[in-house]
């Protein structure tokens, strides 16, 4: 084996998925003579959480979403979650607007189109859910275009493949927004890199593995990473490390050593999907249907019937079915859950597991789901469906986050957590998602923690309000900057607005 290599940097990004491209994209904006090495284990980029096939790529803006949206004991819909997530997928179009607008970006419908979002029910209970929910977000400027009909024939006109088939004395309700979009994560994730890659002080490093860091007493770390091709060591010191290694991110946090990431454990969730290949089908949905999660199942599990643009090519998906694998990535090891279990988390994991044990029944009842079974839950949002015109792909590997709560067991959390150390040099990425589709609100949150001083600086708030004219202003309360932001991404981007 070669001898060993010792560099130094000022930053180390962790996996080559959207966090990191976006996080890489910004400093270098903020700051053009920051050193930037980046290190994925794979041999190319968004090939795991950020790969079309792998994730949603709803642009989660929380339109259609009804996990985004609980019902609470006393019958109110909460919509809080809900406009923060709407606002945090304005900020993303905003800064991917500013890359096209630079012409750091080429040709944005590589990556993000117009398409209709809604949410459909059927059943009485569920039908008066979702009108709770319209009324509750037609109070919150961010959803003012939605629409909602019962009316049958109406929700023919939306979503024929939904309809066609089906009894019209069936309870069924659906909302509708005409300005959702889709994006193809993984060719602007590529596109980003392809960017980065480009500029002085940046090295993208692939096959390349994050084998162990530690931080020296001076306050840098030094990361030890190795070549999978060439066995070729490095050791790599750096004031600031990123891990944005999606499912991979627990295992690296854990390695990192930090008082931060005591507690924190991970359950992992696989998936699959129903994949058409009868063109004439796929031709025929042209929105992004989302239903209500099964009880107990986790929020990656939501059913949706999905036109999708993958590769320059029309898709129509179904799922995504839930199932159980030890891997943390879909190109993982099948010891990952047990090597991510340490004495500081194996009590909030075990309690976490206690208290889900609806989760657990779900996902055993997925796994063991026949052919049959898929079909059936398909005829649930196309009552016209066969068995022949449609195939079953692996879609991505999550990790739901378990983290320590306050009265010591664990607690299971559905969201995107960041996990930072007190003196900001390493942050860690957790969970799923919306994660994407608010990548920039995640990054400039953590740019705001980790480069405290340099943030307050008049040149970087000036930098960051060209790469976000909103920044600092809560979107959904202030109307005319909201349809004014709406108005210019859309030119940008080519959507509708």
């Amino acid at each position: 084996m070669s001898d060993t290599l010792s560099y130094n940097t000022d930053v180390i990004l962790i996996g080559a998925g959207i966090m990191s491209a976006t996080l890489g994209v910004m400093l270098k904006e903020l700051q053009p003579d920051i050193r930037i090495e980046i290190f994925e284990r794979l041999d190319h980029a968004a090939a795991e959480s950020s790969d079309a096939w792998n994730n949603a790529g709803t642009g989660h803006s929380a339109f259609c979403e009804l996990n985004y949206t609980p019902e609470l004991e006393d019958g109110t819909v909460q919509s809080d979650k809900a406009v923060k997530i709407a606002e945090s997928f304005e900020v993303s179009r905003q800064f991917w607007s500013y890359l096209v607008e630079k012409n750091l970006l080429s040709d944005p419908e590589s990556f993000i189109r117009s398409i209709p979002h809604m949410s459909f029910v059927h059943g009485a209970d569920n039908v008066e859910f979702l009108k709770k929910r319209y009324d509750a977000l037609q109070q919150e400027h961010l959803f003012k275009r939605m629409e909602y009909s019962t009316d049958f024939d109406q929700l023919l006109e939306w979503m024929p493949l939904v309809m066609k088939g089906r009894d019209k004395s069936e309870d069924v309700a659906a909302t509708f927004m005409p300005i959702g979009t889709d994006v193809n994560f993984g060719s602007l994730t590529r596109a980003m890199f392809n960017y980065l890659k480009n500029l002085d002080g940046v090295t993208l490093h692939f096959n390349s593995e994050v084998k162990r860091m530690r931080q020296k007493p001076n306050g840098d770390w030094r990361v030890i990473v190795r070549n999978l091709q060439t066995r070729q060591k490095s050791k790599v010191r750096a004031p600031f490390v990123f891990i944005g290694a999606g499912g991979g991110s627990l295992t690296l946090l854990e390695k990192a050593n930090i008082d931060e990431g005591e507690g924190y454990g991970g359950f992992p969730v696989s998936g699959q999907w129903l994949k058409c290949v009868n063109k004439d089908i796929i031709e025929q949905h042209s929105v992004k249907v989302y239903g209500k999660a099964g009880v107990g199942a986790p929020p990656m599990s939501v059913p949706h019937i999905d036109s999708r643009l993958i590769n320059g090519e029309k898709a129509l998906l179904f799922g995504p079915y839930a199932g159980f694998s030890t891997k943390f990535l879909k190109n993982g090891s099948y010891f990952d859950l047990t090597s991510s279990i340490q004495l500081d988390n194996i009590i909030p994991m075990l309690s976490a597991g206690f208290k889900n044990i609806p989760l657990t029944k779900y996902l055993i009842d997925q796994v063991r789901q026949s052919p049959e079974d898929r079909l059936e839950a398909l005829k649930e949002y196309m009552p016209t469906a066969k068995m022949e015109d449609w195939v079953l792909e692996t879609a991505g590997q999550r990790v739901q986050v378990i983290k320590k709560g306050k009265d010591g067991g664990g607690v299971l959390e559905f969201g995107t957590e960041v996990v930072t150390k007190a003196d900001g040099s390493i942050a860690a990425l957790l969970g799923a998602s919306p994660g994407a589709s608010t990548s920039a609100s995640i990054m400039l949150e953590l740019i705001n923690i980790c480069f405290k001083e340099k943030v307050q600086t008049p040149e970087w708030q000036e930098k960051i309000k060209k790469m976000i004219p909103s920044y600092g202003i809560k979107l959904n309360d202030n109307p005319t900057l909201s349809d004014q932001i709406r108005q210019e991404t859309a030119e940008t981007l080519d959507l509708f607005n």
